[in-house]
């Protein structure tokens, strides 16, 4: 094993070629998946036939950068647009555009990309240490399993949103009813189409996450474009500092650590808050089809249970931040353990990964580890050097970003807008899918006019289909309707972890009131 791991660090961390690949890939996923619309997925899918002329190592090493870097460029127009990039970020919109109206934009940002950072390389070092032991637990989860933690994610979704537990709850009723239409897993019978066959396969949940997000803000800031919600730049006590200083001083040095100072101090004051995140992270990753998105949900709530100061989560709480994106990029490096161990995809990035390697004559499962111990161990350092590079890249990526907040609004609005149509139709092609993005767009407005969160109708339309799939799974071909949900000891766990949550949920609310 040390000698698979030296010659593994030698051919990744001493090959030029292979850190070229690290640089380009972290460029061009952080270009991609700074564009509303554009995911992580897409990136690593066009990405895919270069991959036919590369090494297997460099080509898993610019997947794996691609999947980092993509993942944390979406906070850049979460925090400075409210258009979650991906659907991780939308657990946290609400807290990263709060600084923006602020002024303060490149504080949710420079911890998005420190939590992003430190997250992945605690997931690389779960990877590497306890990959094989993880495989195990997540191979204990069934149907029943699957329901619950489904479950315990759309209550995250509802812990964490502010304002009464009730509003909360109300739009993740709406979430889970707009996941009805179409066809399903379990059904052959098409619901809620109204005549549109482009509904048959449901509504699409980026088109209408831009559209809650995005399109409800351009809305609600064409009411009143006299206000000016943008007030970007350096601070004027920063400024008058970093004017007065030498010239490495000021282009340099003092950029660099005014951006990350204040995000490497809160994760080393916050330990137990940074290990809890990661530990969420890499569990939530190495079970199919959960991945980031949850994870980031999970963390959230977890972090604002915990937090000594839990009202300002929603208003703009860099702990909240912290603890989500930590979790969420933790949580890339556990997709890769189910993957690796067992060739079962943990997500759609991990299912091309899987497709990479057999293009390359190498079959996952636990013989690769016996057969290519040092390809295993390269593909785990390649993780490292790829949040190394996110670290540089990430950092000219926020300052490149500082000049969006800078544009009068009679300019930025109507670009929004275009980000918000592209991004819908980049997806499938579809104009039904801009159609899709107005409507719920018009949605979010007035829900919010209302005070009901939009973060919980997000979670509820990508969660409520297998949420029901699972459902339905686990009471055909049982006798009762209870006991195949508790029959088996991880169900029965998570089941009176998720009453427990919520009796409790609902004992602090009243209490409140």
């Amino acid at each position: 094993m040390i000698e698979a791991i030296i010659q593994a660090i030698q051919q990744v961390i001493l090959s030029p070629s292979i850190w070229l690949v690290i640089l380009l890939s972290a460029v061009y996923g952080i270009s991609l998946g700074a564009i509303p619309g554009l995911t992580a997925t897409m990136a690593v899918a066009l990405f895919v036939p270069i991959t036919y002329w590369m090494d297997p190592v460099p080509a898993l090493a610019g997947i794996a950068t691609m999947a980092a870097c993509a993942i944390f460029a979406g906070d850049i127009p979460t925090t400075l647009l409210r258009i979650p990039g991906t659907p991780a970020s939308a657990a946290y919109v609400d807290d990263a555009y709060a600084f923006t109206r602020r002024g303060e934009s490149e504080k949710p940002l420079g911890m998005a990309l420190v939590g992003s950072v430190m997250g992945g390389l605690f997931g690389a070092v779960v990877l590497i240490l306890l990959g094989g032991q993880l495989a195990k637990i997540a191979s204990m989860f069934s149907v029943a399993e699957y329901f619950w933690l489904y479950l315990l994610g759309l209550s995250s979704a509802v812990v964490v949103a502010r304002g009464p537990v009730l509003k909360s709850l109300l739009g993740l009723l709406i979430g889970l009813l707009l996941a009805l239409v179409g066809l399903s897993a379990v059904h052959t019978e098409a619901r809620f189409t109204f005549g549109f066959p482009q509904l048959y396969q449901g509504i699409s949940f980026i088109p209408a996450m831009i559209g809650l997000f995005g399109f409800s803000e351009v809305l609600r800031k064409t009411i009143d474009l006299d206000t000016d919600l943008f007030t970007g730049g350096i601070p004027g006590e920063e400024r008058s500092t970093l004017s007065s200083a030498g010239f490495l001083e000021r282009w340099l040095i003092g950029p660099v650590t005014s951006l990350f100072r204040g995000p490497f101090s809160m994760i080393a004051n916050r330990k137990r808050s940074f290990l809890r995140s990661g530990f969420i992270g890499s569990l939530i990753g190495m079970l199919p089809g959960a991945g980031a998105d949850m994870a980031s949900w999970v963390s959230l709530a977890a972090s604002k249970k915990a937090s000594k100061e839990p009202d300002n989560y929603g208003k703009g709480s860099l702990e909240g931040i912290a603890d989500a994106t930590t979790a969420n990029n933790s949580a890339l490096a556990g997709t890769w353990i189910p993957a690796l161990v067992f060739g079962i995809p943990g997500d759609s990035i991990t299912a091309i990964m899987i497709g990479v390697l057999l293009m390359k004559n190498l079959n996952p499962g636990p013989e690769i580890f016996v057969n290519q111990p040092v390809l295993v161990y390269s593909i785990y350092v390649a993780f490292i050097a790829a949040n190394i590079a996110l670290l540089v890249v990430g950092y000219f990526a926020i300052k490149a970003g500082r000049f969006v907040i800078r544009i009068p609004q009679r300019i930025l609005l109507p670009v929004i807008l275009l980000f918000c149509i592209i991004g819908s139709y980049a997806i499938q092609g579809s104009y039904f899918d801009i159609v899709i993005m107005l409507f719920m767009g018009v949605l979010g407005f007035f829900l919010e006019r209302r005070a009901i969160p939009l973060g919980p109708i997000v979670l509820g339309i990508i969660l409520g289909g297998p949420l029901e799939e699972r459902f339905i799974q686990t009471i055909t071909g049982s006798e009762g309707l209870i006991l195949p949900f508790f029959d088996r000891p991880v169900a029965a766990i998570l089941g009176i972890g998720f009453l427990v949550l919520w009796g409790w949920t609902i004992w602090s609310s009243r209490k409140e009131q």
